[in-house]
């Protein structure tokens, strides 16, 4: 028998879980139909249901561990579009494009870093240690935001679509 605390606990997943999904719901609807996309409507709406708005969802911190398995399942409907030849066919695009993509942006992300805290009055600024490990990761882009917008407006199977889908892939890699 479980605990009255794990109970607690449950229901309180449930129910931040049903307003988030409400919210989110809610808003993507409304923003598509104003032509805006679905992750603004994503964003604004755990904008205004999270701590710092509305206050309705009470542990966003226990919410973490489902939003890792939405990633999870994200990245596993990547992999059932997969075709190997269309991967054998894209790999130089995804450990060409993408390797480049991440080092020029990572670099130039690092660069800017480096020099702009350098620039603050009174402080040393970050080390370029550090700024290297704050902009390489900068440098990555979200599947979960890109695929969905290539998928909706059909660009995923066009040129320039596969180089984006390639350089999500090595990203993700």
């Amino acid at each position: 028998m479980q605990s009255e605390a794990a109970v607690e606990a449950t229901a309180l997943v449930l129910r931040d879980g049903v307003i988030m999904l409400g919210a989110a719901l809610l808003f993507v609807m409304l923003f598509r139909r104003l032509g805006l996309g679905a992750v603004l409507g994503y964003l604004v709406a755990g904008a205004l249901v999270g701590p710092d708005g509305l206050g309705l969802i009470s542990a966003p911190e226990e919410m973490l561990h489902i939003a890792d398995f939405g990633i999870v399942l994200l990245l596993f409907l990547v992999g059932l579009e997969l075709h190997p030849s269309r991967l054998w066919r894209l790999r130089h695009d995804i450990f060409g494009l993408g390797l480049l993509q991440v080092v020029i942006s990572g670099l130039a992300l690092t660069a800017l870093i480096y020099l702009a805290t350098r620039m603050v009055p009174g402080t040393p600024g970050f080390s370029l240690a550090a700024s290297l490990a704050i902009g390489l990761p900068l440098a990555l882009s979200s599947t979960a935001q890109v695929l969905p917008s290539l998928r909706a407006d059909g660009s995923i199977n066009t040129p320039s679509g596969e180089r984006a889908f390639s350089i999500l892939l090595f990203q993700d890699l």
